[in-house]
């Protein structure tokens, strides 16, 4: 099943074309400028996250997501899997 739209009846006044096209810009020139205040508000809190966590990396404290300096920084851990070549592997 196939929908199809039906053809578009363009207005023949020229008045009218000329409306629907600065009515068309306008919503255009509405879109961007609300593009350049979304963009602009996940700047500025990009910029207030980084200058924050660089406050308090600079007051000594140390965020949970990095080791702590008591750890070998030489020692990998994980989860390894010894391949051998007669044995097939099974996960």
């Amino acid at each position: 099943m196939r929908f199809i739209f039906p053809p578009v009846r363009r207005s023949r006044n020229p008045l009218v074309r000329a409306l629907s096209l600065v009515l068309g810009l306008a919503v255009v020139g509405v879109l961007l400028v609300f593009g350049v205040v979304v963009l602009g508000v996940l700047m500025v809190g990009g910029l207030v996250f980084l200058a924050v966590r660089q406050w308090k990396l600079g007051q000594g404290r140390v965020p949970p997501s990095q080791p702590s300096p008591a750890k070998d920084q030489d020692v990998l851990e994980g989860e390894f899997v010894v391949i051998r070549q007669n044995t097939p592997i099974h996960h």
